[in-house]
């Protein structure tokens, strides 16, 4: 059935998912080829996955966690995509950076998508631990500046937005990260993207 092709792809995401960081160095440049838009949707997957899947962290999965360990450095090596962050350090707490995000896209949408990838690059790229509102400050995001960012991620009105967030993921039935939503259609994994593409090149099927 033929679809159509305006629109936007919604990319659902959680800071945490080294997945996610692929998939977000790659997106927009698949929307593009295609006419779309992206909107950047934070999740979290400490909700989806542990909470109302009831299931364990990957990497603490048995068998699969060292899959995972294995295959997010050849995915790395394979695109050439810098990962300063050990796999098995502490994971990073994602709350300031989605509640970050979520405000920018209220405030200040024309630097979200340069937040999400200022964000990634510090977390995945260098390795930075970004679990607090005052880490944000250290950010460098063009229209947006740093102590603001980190006095927002700090705030109800921050908090509210990412609560409304997540909820409205769980409602679409987003469960992992990256998942992307278009055409009322859900391909989650950064694997997917060539479905993703596929979809949007023939109209769907």
């Amino acid at each position: 059935m033929l679809r159509d092709m305006a629109g936007t792809i919604r990319f659902h995401f959680d800071f945490i998912s080294p997945y996610g960081y692929f998939a977000s160095l790659r997106i927009e440049a698949l929307a593009q080829r295609h006419g779309r838009t992206v909107e950047w949707c934070p999740m979290l997957l400490g909700v989806s996955v542990l909470k109302v899947m009831g299931l364990k962290p990957l990497l603490d999965t048995p068998l699969k966690g060292d899959y995972i360990r294995h295959d997010v450095r050849r995915h790395a090596r394979r695109d050439g995509v810098p990962l300063g962050r050990d796999l098995d350090a502490p994971v990073m707490n994602p709350l300031p950076t989605a509640r970050a995000l979520c405000w920018a896209k209220r405030h200040h949408p024309a630097s979200q998508a340069a937040l999400v990838h200022a964000i990634y690059a510090a977390c995945w790229g260098e390795g930075r631990d970004l679990s607090t509102p005052q880490d944000l400050a250290s950010l460098s995001v063009p229209g947006l500046a740093g102590e603001e960012l980190a006095a927002a991620a700090a705030g109800e009105e921050a908090a509210q937005l990412l609560r409304d967030a997540v909820q409205a993921s769980l409602a679409a039935g987003i469960f992992g990260s990256p998942t992307f939503e278009v055409d009322g259609e859900l391909f989650w994994g950064v694997d997917r993207l060539g479905d993703l593409d596929d979809w949007l090149t023939s109209g769907g099927w």
